[in-house]
């Protein structure tokens, strides 16, 4: 079992930036990539972006080059720097943990809501 427990949302002006922070603990030598999700109301949770190991990412297209996605491995976490923040990146974020023995585990969520 992996348990992930993120921190940092909250409100934001369009324009702004907030950093997100999730921490893993449990079974964590299980674990290959991390990443983060978001789900707006009414909507299906969707990748936002992921690391590997190695340090390789990805990202959703709506986030490059504003979002940024991080990883320490000798304190079993990830983060995610999002910067120039649109009121259409309101949504639940959710932080992700996938095993080599092909499962996800989820976070509680954290609500980021931007907005003037």
């Amino acid at each position: 079992q992996v348990q992930l427990v993120e921190s940092g949302g909250g409100p934001v002006q369009p324009g702004g930036s907030l950093g997100l922070s999730c921490a893993a603990s449990g079974s964590i030598f299980s674990i290959n990539n991390m990443g983060w999700y978001r789900q707006a109301p009414g909507k299906q949770r969707d990748m936002v972006a992921i690391i590997t190991n190695g340090g390789y990412t990805d990202y959703a297209d709506s986030v490059k080059g504003r979002f940024t996605i991080s990883r320490d491995n000798t304190k079993n976490a990830v983060f995610l720097q999002m910067n120039s923040l649109k009121p259409e990146d309101t949504a639940v974020y959710y932080c992700s943990a996938h095993t080599r023995g092909l499962k996800t585990y989820w976070g509680q969520g954290t609500q980021v809501t931007v907005s003037s």
